[in-house]
């Protein structure tokens, strides 16, 4: 049961968080991408201040300067950063598919950083899954496009986000987190503004955008930590990949942005290496969990 809501609450979240990459795009047409990134950060980092304060927590506190945090918060700044400008410049389904290869690069970043433990299959996974992210990037060939690495960049701040996040102290709360990384955002966003220049007065229409944006990215969030925290990792993770789908159908009905075959077949792959990494971590897991459990019996089994 607990792991049929976690699912719900997922998929609800991806939903959520394409709807804001479409709300985000359109704001875009008329405000600049610093401008987005100011009202963003530091009005979600505001909602989840408030809420980390009804519940019980403050988001004053020391552990803002740990090391782990402050990396966190620097990767993020430089995640929604090119996130946010890469959804300007190419379609919705391309950059989606792209950000899909984070489980991979998190994987792989754990391995080589981290230390942890990754058998040849993983790995053989990773590279297919990185030949997906080419087929799509298409580096030196006739459909290249420069302003795609913009979302190899988002994804690499991502997965470094992701991969400081394991290292942060338990004692700190996911919404002290959520608070730390908006208010990272919207200071990301004020020195591009700073540089750039051009903030305008939103119009009626791109205010609505804005606050759509803020509302369903606000609300996928809440579902997503929801998701991982009733339901079982390896059951609810896989179930990210749906927003490539609702990415993809906005993309054709707001944008008529139609995905080439390439990048078709390029998702298909990263999709595919990044369940099957999900389902050998959990896998490995168990086993871990199981050894462990031997480990511990074996004593009490020896005076008996």
């Amino acid at each position: 049961m607990d792991n049929m809501r976690g699912i719900l609450l997922m998929v609800l979240g991806m939903v959520g968080f394409a709807a804001e990459d479409m709300f985000i795009k359109l704001a875009a047409s008329g405000l600049p991408v610093g401008q987005i990134l100011v009202v963003l950060g530091f009005l979600g980092a505001l909602v989840f201040a408030i809420y980390a304060r009804l519940a019980g927590t403050s988001v004053f506190s020391k552990g803002f300067f740990h090391p782990a945090v402050l990396l966190r918060n620097l990767s993020e700044m430089l995640g929604g950063l090119c996130f946010v400008t890469a959804l300007t410049l190419i379609p919705l389904a391309t950059l989606t598919t792209i950000l899909q290869a984070t489980p991979l690069l998190v994987t792989m970043g754990a391995a080589l950083i981290l230390g942890e433990a990754v058998g040849w299959r993983r790995w053989t996974a990773i590279l297919v899954g990185f030949g997906g992210v080419l087929l799509v990037i298409r580096p030196g060939l006739e459909g290249f496009e420069p302003e795609v690495l913009w979302a190899v960049a988002g994804v690499i701040g991502l997965a470094t986000r992701d991969l400081a996040s394991r290292k942060v102290p338990k004692a700190i709360s996911s919404l002290q987190l959520a608070a730390w990384g908006f208010f990272a955002v919207g200071v990301s966003g004020a020195v591009l503004l700073a540089i750039t220049g051009g903030a305008e007065m939103p119009t009626l229409r791109e205010g609505s955008y804005l606050t759509g944006a803020l509302v369903v990215g606000v609300g996928a969030y809440w579902a997503l930590t929801e998701a991982t925290r009733i339901g079982e990792i390896g059951v609810v993770t896989p179930f990210r990949y749906v927003r490539l789908v609702f990415s993809t159908i906005i993309g054709i009905l707001v944008f008529a942005e139609f995905p080439d075959f390439y990048t078709l077949v390029g998702a298909c792959i990263i999709i595919a290496t990044g369940i099957y990494t999900i389902m050998r971590e959990r896998t490995r897991r168990r086993q871990e969990a199981a050894k462990a459990r031997v480990s511990a019996a074996a004593p009490g089994e020896a005076m008996l």
